[in-house]
Order: structure tokens, then sequence, then C-alpha cells
């Protein structure tokens, strides 16, 4: 079977129903991706059972496979280059009202789509962790370590990893049971993230994931999904939502942890005016 969806669409016979399906997916991967057999059907004109049945006609398990096929899609067309493509004509003062307009819109959405029960049990999770480890690669590998940095700073124990292959794997062996992983994985599906999830699992830790789109490819195996919003076309970072999502996440668990957080605010403070002072000269 082709990969690319087109391929596929061209190497089958489908019915018009089944065609209408095809062209508002490729049309709009940036919302196919998270949207359900009804919304999709809403959108195509047509039934949640056709939606179904044309992910199968294209080779597909299911609606949430073809889902996932459209995630590079998605990615590529949020890729630097893209970006360049599509502001080259504007100028700075218009890029600057387009960045802070798209920030906006994509924070009340995923303030929209972020399920309050959800954040209520990521936060009990974090608030009870023996230890919190962040995982994300490349930009939210940066979220990951914000979160870990911020942790840290209220008296919790937390690190951060944005190892990939190998190298991961010296970070996971000492996770313990009363751990929790997060995971920012806005839309790539990745082999290691994966093998993150069956390892938490594994030595009976806990995970949150952070995400834009693979909510339904991993979902069963996070014990909590928090919506970060990344949609096809973005010209702010990857991280924007996450990182604000990160920081209600934070200001949660510290507001349950008063007296552990005054009192590691009390040893940063000690140690920054340590540190601070003037180093003695040699030989005084």
């Amino acid at each position: 079977m082709p990969d690319s969806l087109e391929a596929r669409a061209r190497a089958v016979r489908l019915t018009g129903a089944e065609q209408r399906v095809v062209d508002y997916v490729l049309a709009h991967p940036g919302q196919a991706i998270l949207a359900s057999a009804g919304q999709i059907a809403e959108g195509a004109g047509t039934s949640d059972a056709t939606v179904v049945r044309t992910a199968r006609a294209l080779g597909f398990a299911g609606l949430p496979e073809l889902r996932q096929s459209l995630t590079d899609r998605v990615v590529d067309a949020s890729g630097p280059a893209a970006q360049v493509r599509r502001v080259a004509a504007d100028s700075p003062t218009g890029l600057l009202g387009r960045v802070f307009a798209e920030a906006a819109d994509r924070l009340a959405r995923t303030a929209a789509a972020v399920d309050g029960a959800a954040f209520e049990a990521a936060v009990a999770l974090l608030a009870g962790a023996g230890e919190v480890v962040g995982y994300g690669i490349g930009p939210s590998e940066l979220v990951a370590r914000a979160l870990a940095l911020r942790l840290t700073r209220i008296g919790r124990r937390a690190r951060a990893t944005g190892a990939i292959g190998f190298r991961l794997a010296d970070d996971l062996v000492g996770l313990g049971p009363d751990g929790v992983v997060v995971l920012y994985l806005p839309a790539r599906r990745t082999h290691d993230a994966g093998v993150v999830l069956d390892h938490v699992r594994a030595v009976g830790a806990r995970s949150v994931l952070v995400t834009d789109a693979l909510g339904a490819a991993f979902g069963n195996r996070a014990d909590v999904v928090l919506a970060a919003v990344h949609g096809l076309g973005d010209v702010t970072g990857e991280g924007l939502t996450a990182g604000v999502l990160t920081d209600a996440l934070c200001l949660a668990v510290a507001a349950r942890h008063e007296r552990a957080v005054l009192a590691a605010d009390e040893t940063l403070t000690r140690l920054r005016t340590d540190l601070g002072r003037d180093a003695p000269r040699r030989g005084r």
C-alpha cells in the first residue's frame, strides 16, 4: 500500500462520499488529526460510518491510524521553510501583530480544549510524585526542562531529558514506581516515546501526555492527556501553549505544597546570596 494519503486514494476505488472524506482531511489536516469521526463527517458532508469505512478502504486499521498519517503533513507545513514563505511579504510590525494574534488564538483554543478533570488529575500526579521527569525532543525539550526547573525551585524532585536512542536508556533506568513522566509530544509519533510510555507502565510509574495530535495514538498508554493546540500554519513556536500549560501545572502544584515552597525559596535565596558574594582572594 502506498505511503501518502493521496497515493492510497488513487490506488483504490472510492465512492463519492468516501472521496469527500479524503478531500476534507487533505484540505484540513490540522483539524482532522484532532477530530472525531463525527466532526470529520460534518465537515465532509457525510456520516460517521462513511468516515470509518473510508479509513479502512485506504488501508488503515481505523480512523486513528488515518489521522496519524496526517502528522508529517502538519509538521512539514509548520516548519521553518514553510513559515518563511508565508511571512516573506509582511513588514516587521505586520509580523509582530500576526505572531501575537496567533499566540492569543492558540492559547484561547488550548484553554477551551483542556479538560478540567484531566488537569486536576495531572496536578494530583505531579504533587504526589517522588520524582518528576520531563521528556521532550527538539523545541519541546526546552519546555520539559522548564518544567523540571520550576518544580525544583518549589522544592520538588525533578529532572528532564531530551535524549534519543540508546542515550535515553540512561535517563530511564532510574525511574521508580513513585515517578511521573511528563511527555511533551506535539504531533510527531516516535518509537522512543512509545518505549518511554511502556517503561513507565512496566515500573509502576505514571505519565502525563501533553500533545496536540497524539491523544488518539498514545492516549490509552498515558494516565492523563492534556491538549496543547498547535495547528497547521502556525508562525509561533510549538512550545507556546505547552509552556503556558506547564506554568499552570507548576502553580497548581505549588499551591498544594506551600510550606515546602517557602522552605525551598529560603534555601534558594541563601544560596544565591552566598554565590553572589565576591570570592576571597588567593593567599588570604
